[in-house]
């Protein structure tokens, strides 16, 4: 099959586990580039947090954040925006925190939080390489929320808020989970599978010469869309099962195996 264009998962697909984006990888994405197949990055990370990407990767196609909800051009200059409804944030917000659960919120270009002292919030730091600001309450922000995150360690219990919290929202907003731990809600069109066809259409390539990867539940939208899709080895086994190809893991130079096995040498 004809592969136009690769779009790409960033956490446990694009980066390591220590979040580091190895020289193999790079490698493998300007031979995509040189081959004139197009590269593009797709997470729920903000568009922020993936300019570290930018230079290394030599990206010239949009950046798709929030999962989509934010699209932009490389510069960070937005595209498409699809903020959630203030209503639905502030409901969305009382739930998680009805939930128990530690609360994030993505508003415009920043990051806010209440509790510095979540076991995540330094780890967070460590991928999107900016610093959250601490606030005392959500109020005002969540008049322009893209992303609204609830945090816990308890894994089962996260997937069950996100079936509740689903339901509950229902076509009002999107929740799943980028991270074991992490609930992200965002606006209905902030979904992988709605990202990855506008990120397509706006790099002029149709869904079926799309190949995609990645490794998390959030990311079976775009697998069930795309022309050829493939799972990382570190993916759990629901999504390596939705796959057509599965890959080596993320700490194995998975992607740049993919690229190289699936579609350079197909």
């Amino acid at each position: 099959m004809r592969i136009s264009a690769l779009i790409s998962d960033v956490d446990g697909t694009l980066m390591t586990h220590d979040k580091v984006l190895t020289p193999r990888t790079c490698e493998a994405v300007a031979a995509l580039q040189a081959r004139g197949i197009g590269f593009a990055a797709i997470s729920g990370r903000p568009p922020r947090g993936m300019r570290m990407l930018v230079e290394p990767l030599a990206l010239t196609n949009p950046i798709g954040g929030f999962n989509g909800g934010q699209i932009t051009n490389p510069d960070l200059s937005p595209l498409e925006e699809h903020a959630l409804a203030p209503e639905t944030a502030h409901r969305a917000c009382d739930m998680l925190r009805g939930y128990g659960l530690d609360v994030w919120v993505f508003s415009g270009q920043d990051w806010l939080l209440t509790n510095p002292d979540d076991s995540h919030v330094a780890g967070e730091i460590r991928t999107v390489r900016y610093q959250p600001l601490v606030v005392r309450d959500f109020d005002g922000v969540l008049e322009s929320a893209f992303k609204i995150v609830g945090v816990s360690d308890d894994h089962d219990y996260l997937a069950r808020c996100e079936a509740e919290m689903q339901a509950a929202l229902g076509e009002a907003a999107s929740a799943s989970r980028s991270q074991s731990y992490y609930l992200d809600i965002t606006h209905p069109q902030a979904n992988k599978a709605v990202g990855v066809q506008r990120l397509a259409a706006l790099m002029g390539v149709p869904m079926g010469e799309v190949a995609v990867i990645g490794d998390g539940h959030n990311d079976l939208g775009m697998f069930a869309q795309s022309g050829l899709s493939i799972a990382m080895g570190n993916a759990p086994a629901e999504v390596k099962n939705k796959a057509r190809f599965v890959t080596g893991s993320n700490d194995q130079d998975g992607l740049a195996e993919a690229i190289q096995k699936y579609i350079l040498d197909a």
